[in-house]
């Protein structure tokens, strides 16, 4: 005796082009159901019929047996009475298309994945009709984010849908028992993508074998690559790195490797399992490697002068490893771009824009939807974090322990800098991948366009969060979109703008990612973040230790417990560009300028031109153009002057990767040294004369704890430097007494076994990061750290949804 019934079920979570719909048909077909599976716009909708044993058994292996990719949310059934006449099949389809815009924030969306083992063997057979096909494919990998042109994800909502399939892959797609059953994104030779080589000299060969043999001759080529056009060079030639570097307008910044095979470096990088690990996800982010000796000359001259890691990463398309594969050597691979600008997408603006760098362009006929840098990964202390968050992560939902409130629709746009914009709704977080700086007009203007598109549902959003700053550009952006929604829908609930405080949004990242509980001890590390100051003026800190407390709470969203003693920044925003004007600022305010004629200070007086360094000091006498700031980012760049290691930066953070690598030179050193020596020096580096720590925390107004005070490390860094203690020995000894001070202040705020969120973009630094934490858990504090999303302003943005989509206690 049969029991007949209908069961209904929408299916969200990571279930559109992850070969979710066919592992339904193949699993209902087995239990002799029927009905239809449809993508549908954020969800997949199955409607099955059949017997109720089966129907249930179907619901109970479901989440069990999902395919690899695929991540399924929990359930709700709906048990609807049974049709009178049941479908006689099964059938896949999808809803009708919503156009996706710029696509910031998609969250029916799936990132898009590298070539799969499967596909990989293919590509290599040459018994398949696939044998060196670059836009191969399958259910379980390919493009998607990168392509996708309208919700929900089929072929025709894609940028292949001019591309109709063959009777060879129509009959794949169509076949059940096929591995590309209903994979959206197959094609073949026939039927697909092609592959085009424009070279100012014609060549014969076939693209990529033509395309190769120009990298292996010194060429520079570009690459439409998965989000985007790459700049490719051999990197075995100094001389090609050094053109690259130098049309790129890109002298100093690291360059990453790309490798078809992580072998070829093994002598030259650290690779742990879990690296490896990285190297081989379907996300084939750019993963920051360890060199192998710190103290050896550098491996691959000119790809990352100065750096202790080198950023290395496998294919991400099969394009990539045809071409890895031809060369045979690792390559140099960055942005298809001038440093700032948005990546080129179009081989036609590829031709324009990238004309004075290319000597050859490598592309194909299949659009790219948006541009996507390449994510960038690091482990630290056997955890891997992400730097910067883009392909292959972008644009799934963020893994929260607490997930908002799901009545939070809120939009969030974090920084100028680093920009990536965020989304809260029905109780997930979408954050955009990584944009870039504002300053950049394109980049202005894809958030500018995001910003005017309708927003998913029927209602706008309650609020955007933007940084406290008045002059960022996001801010104003923000205040424009305000205008325009509550213009449209007068009558309704006007739309919030709510600023948050730089620091506090750092900290708050940390929170939301490990669920942390308010009040928050975080120490909030970075280049300049703007605060609220007394009277009509703004303090510029970075150096910060706050207490962030709860929404329910009397006190201040957050109490600024600590901070770095201020320092003045001799020109302002001049200073943040040139490290030799910030350590003239701390010469300067170091007991009244009685250093500024240190032996050790030469390499920086020597930084200005002759006339230049009186009028500075003027300046600095009179308060004029020189801010203060509370900055570790800054006081990082005053030690990388002093040590004769940076004067002017061509990219962020220049001074701090330097330092970094220097430091990580003096750690190998260390390692062959007797142990007890080794502890013996750590201390007396750690701390001067009479036992007193490098950084005291000394009384300061409106401040409970104090100020670190940096003129003893500044006095102990110039003798030292003197009496001839090299700047490896030093820099560490600098690293080590932050690390020391931070963990004592935080020690003195918190009770033991209190957690600690150590917060900004100084923690990009990864030897700083793990001595403070290790300090940390020394007085006996237990530190978290960003690892979903950036540490830098990149993921400024989830802090800031946090501060408004708080759950209370």
């Amino acid at each position: 005796m049969t029991d007949p019934a209908r069961l209904l079920l929408h299916c969200r979570g990571t279930v559109q082009g992850v070969g979710f719909r066919p592992f339904v048909h193949r699993l209902a077909s087995a239990l002799e159901l029927s009905g239809e599976v449809e993508n549908v716009d954020g969800a997949v909708r199955v409607d099955l019929h059949g017997e109720r044993p089966a129907l249930e058994r179907f619901l109970g292996r479901l989440s069990s047996e999902l395919p690899v990719p695929a991540r399924l949310e929990p359930v709700e059934p709906s048990w609807l009475p049974p049709l009178s006449q049941p479908p006689a099949g099964l059938r896949i389809a999808a809803a009708a298309p919503r156009p996706l815009g710029t696509g910031l924030i998609a969250p029916a969306l799936v990132a898009d994945r590298a070539p799969c083992k499967a596909c990989l063997a293919e590509l290599a057979d040459p018994a398949n009709r696939r044998y060196r096909y670059p836009f191969i494919s399958c259910c379980a990998c390919g493009p998607r984010y990168s392509i996708a042109t309208a919700t929900p994800f089929a072929r025709a909502h894609t940028t292949l849908a001019a591309f109709p399939l063959c009777p060879a892959c129509r009959r794949e797609f169509s076949d059940p028992a096929d591995r590309r059953f209903h994979a959206e994104t197959i094609g073949c030779p026939v039927c697909g993508p092609q592959l085009s080589l424009v070279q100012a000299a014609s060549a014969d060969r076939e693209p990529i074998q033509a395309a190769a043999a120009l990298l292996l001759a010194g060429g520079i080529l570009a690459l439409q690559g998965v989000g985007g056009f790459q700049l490719l060079v051999d990197a075995s030639q100094p001389e090609a790195i050094a053109r690259l570097r130098r049309l790129k307008r890109r002298p100093h910044k690291p360059l990453a490797l790309l490798v078809h095979d992580p072998a070829a470096l093994e002598n030259c990088v650290q690779i742990s399992p879990l690296e490896r690990d990285l190297l081989h996800t379907p996300a084939a982010p750019i993963v920051l490697l360890r060199r192998a000796d710190p103290l050896a000359a550098e491996a691959w001259p000119g790809v990352a002068p100065g750096s202790a890691q080198l950023g290395v990463m496998l294919s991400a398309s099969p394009l990539h490893q045809l071409l890895a594969r031809a060369v045979g050597r690792p390559l140099v691979a960055t942005s298809g771009n001038l440093s700032g600008d948005l990546l080129c997408t179009d081989p036609q603006e590829a031709r324009q824009r990238l004309a004075g760098i290319a000597d050859a362009l490598l592309h194909h006929n299949r659009p790219i939807a948006r541009p996507l840098d390449d994510s960038l990964v690091q482990v630290v202390q056997g955890r891997p974090r992400l730097l910067r968050r883009a392909r292959g992560h972008a644009p799934a939902a963020l893994l929260l322990p607490l997930a908002p409130p799901a009545d939070c629709r809120a939009l969030a746009l974090g920084g100028d800098l680093k920009n990536a914009a965020a989304e809260a709704s029905g109780g997930h977080i979408w954050l955009a991948p990584h944009l870039g700086d504002l300053a950049g007009p394109r980049q202005h203007r894809v958030l500018e366009v995001w910003l005017q598109e309708p927003r998913a549902g029927p209602q706008p959003p309650q609020l955007i969060a933007c940084d406290a700053h008045p002059g960022y550009v996001s801010q104003r952006l923000a205040n424009d979109a305000i205008t325009s929604w509550n213009r449209q829908a007068a009558g309704s609930a006007p739309v919030r703008l709510v600023p948050v405080q730089h620091h506090r949004a750092h900290g708050l990242a940390v929170a939301a990612e490990h669920g942390l509980p308010l009040p928050l001890l975080v120490w909030a590390w970075d280049g300049l973040g703007y605060a609220p100051g007394q009277g009509t003026g703004h303090q510029l800190w970075g150096g910060e230790l706050l207490r962030l407390n709860g929404l329910d709470s009397t006190r201040p969203a957050a109490e600024r417990l600590a901070a770095l003693r201020p320092f003045p920044l001799p020109g302002g925003e001049r200073a943040m560009r040139e490290p030799s004007r910030v350590a003239l600022g701390l010469l300067a305010a170091l007991e009244d300028g009685r250093w500024l004629d240190h032996p050790a200070a030469q390499c920086c007086r020597e930084a200005f031109a002759e006339a230049e360094l009186p009028l500075l000091l003027a300046a600095l006498r009179a308060g004029c153009q020189a801010p203060q700031t509370s900055s570790v980012g800054r006081l990082f760049d005053g030690v990388a002057s002093l040590l004769g290691a940076c004067q002017r930066q061509s990219h962020e953070g220049q001074s701090g990767l330097l330092l970094e690598g220097l430091a990580r030179r003096a750690q190998a050193q260390r390692r062959a040294e007797d142990q007890r020596q080794a502890e013996a020096q750590r201390k007396a580096n750690s701390r001067r004369a009479g036992g007193s720590p490098l950084l005291p925390l000394l009384p300061a107004p409106d401040l409970p704890l104090g100020w670190l005070d940096w003129q003893p490390l500044l006095r102990h860094l110039l003798e030292q430097r003197r009496q001839g203690v090299d700047a490896a020995r030093l820099s560490l000894a600098v690293h080590q007494a932050l690390a020391d001070a931070m963990a004592a202040a935080a020690a003195a705020a918190a009770p033991p076994g209190a957690p600690l969120a150590l917060a900004g973009g100084c923690f990009q630094n990864a030897l700083l990061l793990e001595l403070c934490a290790a300090a940390a858990r020394s007085a006996g504090l237990r530190p978290f750290w960003s690892e979903q999303v950036p540490c830098n302003d990149g993921g400024l943005a989830l802090g800031q949804l946090w501060a408004v989509c708080e759950r209370p206690p």
